[in-house]
């Protein structure tokens, strides 16, 4: 058996399950200790607010606040318009959904957790989203036989009152949307369908909605929940291993690496359509942004979905190119054309032939050279530097520019003419700090890139760590945050997070982070720092709520909060130090370090 904490009578489920033969494949809402992690407060610091943004993140998914009485209005009219039985599929697939993320984020978050923790943190995750109180009354499940069984009770669901208050009493339950919840969050993290169903509900008169949630197959044979979210009950989504140590991602299946575009912001999108609309034709195309947006990424992908991809794709740095060579790298050289030119050698646009040539910073070519450019576009055909023989090519050209071609235009340093040549469907590509969603996208793409190229166990990205991220305007782009996340598996700890420390290492210049979630004793958002809209000279006015104090009080009272929260961590923890420091995201040693130094071990 394992060892128990000093002064306790108790051991954790976790601990049973470390010192076991093999890992616990069963297990029982009864066998959690009170206050099993993921608790309400590391919950509730996943969600957080980017103030003045118009963002609100769970942990890497954004969020967004709406009146209860709103989906309330488009509920009655989905149902006066379609019907009581769609409207209960429509509502029941966007719960479903909502679970199916929910338990994503809690298998990303809390990696480490059994199975029973992660489903006893489906109900608390329902409940912070402010839909329902959600009491757990028992759950039970054994994954060698598939078995599964929980009953829950649902306090003052917003989705009862609001049927209440348009239809008045009902018949049946009505509390779609959330019954869609836990079928998607238990069979995401179970592995194989759970049904959820109402038996008692607030709007048929009963004091709360009660809530069974079993096997598909233990219920009727024309459940029609099977039918409302459209699944033939394959098991899509793994869950997290009980039978076996969790894989490290040193362990994942090395693909070959390739650029991908990554992203789900709007304007991100917006210029993803705008590829996938160009891609099958032969249009030229001039990719338009910053330095480091990921414009060659974006032709590249133009390539893989035309009827060239079988053919050269071929990138030309037109900046690196010396002016006097442009000619002869552009078109090729027939042997003799100058002192050094021993053989013939085709130029890129052959070597293109039957593929795509991208044209990088096309803005730094030589107005010379721009007119032979044009003249090659606009002709398909070529004279090797020393040739007198027309040779016919067949490219198609993507061109990039991270300088506004029009303004170069009417500057004089670029020709109008090849402007037009090139500007057949420009696309715009966003600079990172546009597109801020896609951040946490992001950094996990690479992320998961780096780990496996530098053989680095690391688990992930600390809150604060991502909240940086999402508050910095990254000059470099996406570059920039490829070189920050790739720095990070580099310098953080093994089988550590990435925090702070190891991103900002360089020039760069945090800006004030994104404010988190904290609630006052009085139960409200408490977000402290924040900037208002103030006049300068009104702000320097304005007195402080609270006297300032003594700089030895503030530093004690620190070292206070500092120390009963590694206290805290530890009890939570079971008395285990490496899965306390695990939760703190610091290392072991030094967890034990400051623990010994504050006399708490």
């Amino acid at each position: 058996m394992p060892k128990r904490p000093s002064g306790s009578d108790s051991v954790t489920l976790r601990q049973v399950s470390e010192a076991a033969a093999s890992p616990m494949l069963r297990g029982d809402f009864r066998q959690l200790a009170s206050g099993a992690s993921p608790t309400w407060a590391e919950l509730a610091d996943a969600l957080h607010f980017s103030l003045g943004d118009g963002r609100i993140w769970l942990n890497d998914q954004r969020m967004v606040l709406i009146q209860s009485q709103v989906l309330g209005r488009l509920r009655q009219e989905i149902i006066d318009a379609f019907g009581m039985e769609t409207a209960k599929g429509i509502f029941m697939r966007v719960g479903y959904m909502q679970g199916v993320r929910d338990a994503e984020l809690v298998m990303k978050r809390f990696p480490d957790q059994d199975l029973t923790h992660a489903l006893a943190a489906g109900p608390r995750m329902h409940t912070l989203e402010g839909f329902v109180k959600v009491v757990t009354r028992h759950f039970e499940f054994d994954r060698e036989k598939g078995f599964y069984h929980g009953e829950f009770h649902w306090h003052d669901s917003s989705e009862a009152a609001e049927h209440l208050s348009h239809h008045g009493l009902s018949a049946e339950p009505v509390c779609w949307m959330q019954a869609g919840y836990p079928t998607g969050y238990t069979s995401t993290l179970f592995g194989r369908p759970v049904l959820f169903r109402e038996t008692e509900c607030l709007a048929m008169g009963a004091a709360h909605c009660v809530v069974i949630g079993k096997n598909a197959e233990e219920w009727e044979a024309d459940a029609p929940e099977k039918a409302y979210l459209g699944l033939q009950w394959k098991a899509r989504h793994s869950a997290p291993s009980t039978s076996a140590p969790a894989a490290s991602p040193l362990n994942e299946t090395v693909k070959p690496e390739r650029d991908e575009v990554v992203g789900v912001s709007a304007r991100f999108l917006t210029a993803r359509l705008m590829v996938e609309k160009v891609a099958d034709t032969q249009a030229t195309v001039l990719l338009v942004g910053e330095s480091g947006v990921g414009k060659e990424v974006f032709a590249q992908q133009i390539h893989r979905l035309s009827s060239r991809a079988r053919g050269p794709f071929l990138p030309v740095n037109c900046a690196a190119i010396p002016e006097n060579l442009v000619e002869s790298e552009l078109f090729g050289v027939e042997r003799g054309a100058f002192t050094g030119a021993v053989a013939s050698r085709p130029g890129t646009f052959e070597r293109a032939n039957g593929g795509t040539l991208f044209l990088d910073e096309v803005a730094s070519l030589a107005y010379a050279a721009q007119g032979k450019l044009l003249r090659a576009i606009q002709e398909r055909k070529l004279e090797r530097v020393g040739g007198t023989r027309l040779i016919e090519t067949d490219v198609r050209i993507i061109a990039a520019s991270n300088v506004d071609l029009a303004e170069e235009v009417r500057a004089g340093r670029f020709r109008q003419d090849l402007y037009f040549r090139l500007c057949v469907f420009p696309i715009t590509i966003p600079p990172l700090r546009e597109r801020r969603d896609d951040l946490p996208l992001l950094a996990d793409h690479f992320l998961r890139q780096f780990r496996l190229r530098h053989g680095r166990h690391v688990r992930g990205l600390t809150r604060r760590a991502m909240d940086a991220l999402l508050a910095y305007d990254f000059p470099g782009n996406i570059r920039e945050l490829q070189n920050m996340i790739e720095r990070g598996v580099i310098f953080a700890e093994p089988d550590g997070q990435i925090d702070l420390q190891h991103l900002f290492t360089g020039s760069e210049t945090r800006s004030a982070k994104p404010e988190n979630l904290a609630l006052n004793r009085l139960g409200r958002i408490d977000p402290t720092g924040l900037q208002t809209d103030y006049p300068e000279n009104l702000r320097k006015s304005r007195k402080p709520e609270y006297p300032a104090q003594p700089r030895e009080t503030a530093l004690e009272e620190l070292t206070i909060a500092e120390n009963r929260l590694f206290a805290e961590a530890l009890a939570q923890s079971g008395g285990n130090l490496s899965a306390a420091a695990r939760h703190l995201g610091i290392s072991r040693a030094k967890l034990e370090y400051r623990m010994r130094k504050a006399g708490l071990l």
